[in-house]
């Protein structure tokens, strides 16, 4: 019991919603006991989350007895370097990758390296935080995933300017970096320090069960999309003929004409609005009561993929999907 499983007993292959970026009072800063942290994290409908301590590992004993057969706990560190903030997630016990470095001295691919050894995932952190050393100034190359949504801060608005950058900077990326077979899928984390915090907002993974390596694997596939709360659903799938894929799957559409599904919940009065390696090509207001199905037809020579954002009407995001890749 002094760390918790690496796998709990779940619902077999799902889709598990957490939180991989949270700090308790053994963080600077952090207000919350791990108890606590366990505690409303379940409140919120969460299925995992991750310890992401400032630099330092989960202590033993502080976890474990918090893991259940339904919530999984995983061991992460938040890496904070002089010149940006990157999550080890699925390290080893006891684990703590040094964050004594910056960009200039080329010592991250080392840092990356110790966490790819043990089956983690490395996860370049809010890069466009408003504060000195939160600006990511790395290549995102040797990263597996980037925080497009970083939670509340100090504002009431669970999203901000600096995720607006973000999501812009990893959406201009994507076409890019499919080209060459190695895109970086997009998460999205609360960054808890503060009462009100946890799961605003967090990550609904598909995974082939409720382990730790199982979601990272779904992490790492981009089979994840990002939610504000529990509250919000989103089925997002596109189809040619007989043939089917979700987020973070490959389409091969033989030239053919392809329908683009996405059904959305829990978000009233919403825009949902599809993106492709061109930019915003098609929006949909959905119903007043925030529930509703929306089409678009597309091929793989107009959209190499596809990806949608579900907007509130002032602009924020309440949702966000990784992208299905037409071929």
């Amino acid at each position: 019991m002094s760390f918790p499983s690496v796998r709990a007993v779940g619902r077999g292959a799902a889709w598990y919603r957490g939180d991989c970026h949270v700090h308790s009072v053994r963080s600077r800063g952090g207000e919350l006991t791990p108890e606590e942290l366990a505690l409303r994290a379940r409140a919120a409908g969460l299925d995992f989350l991750a310890t992401t301590e400032h630099g330092s590992a989960a202590e033993p004993g502080a976890w474990g007895h918090l893991a259940a057969d339904d919530f999984l706990i995983v061991l992460g560190e938040e890496v904070t370097t002089k010149t940006g903030h990157w999550l080890a997630l699925g390290i080893s016990p006891g684990q703590v990758v040094d964050g004594d470095h910056g960009v200039r001295d080329g010592l991250i691919d080392h840092c990356l390296d110790q966490v790819h050894r043990v089956g983690g995932l490395c996860v370049a952190a809010h890069p466009h935080a408003p504060y000195p050393s939160g600006a990511f100034m790395y290549s995102f190359q040797g990263f597996d995933v980037v925080e497009v949504w970083n939670g509340l801060w100090t504002s009431d608005r669970p999203w901000n300017a600096d995720n607006e950058a973000a999501l812009a900077e990893w959406g201009r990326s994507l076409a890019a970096d499919l080209r060459t077979g190695a895109w970086r899928p997009a998460m999205g984390n609360s960054d808890t320090h503060l009462e009100g915090q946890i799961g605003i907002p967090h990550t609904v993974v598909f995974a082939e069960e409720l382990s730790t390596e199982a979601i990272l694997a779904g992490i790492r596939s981009g089979r994840s999309w990002i939610a504000e709360s529990a509250a919000v659903e989103v089925s997002f799938t596109a189809h040619v003929e007989s043939r089917i894929a979700g987020v973070g799957e490959r389409l091969a559409t033989h030239g053919a004409q392809v329908e683009v599904r996405a059904a959305v919940r829990g978000v009233p009065a919403a825009t949902v609005s599809f993106h492709t390696e061109r930019g915003k090509a098609h929006r949909v207001a959905l119903p007043g009561d925030g529930t509703g199905v929306v089409q678009w037809h597309t091929t793989a020579e107009d959209s190499a993929f596809v990806r949608i954002e579900v907007r509130h009407p002032d602009g924020t995001v309440a949702a966000l999907t990784n992208p299905i890749i037409l071929t």
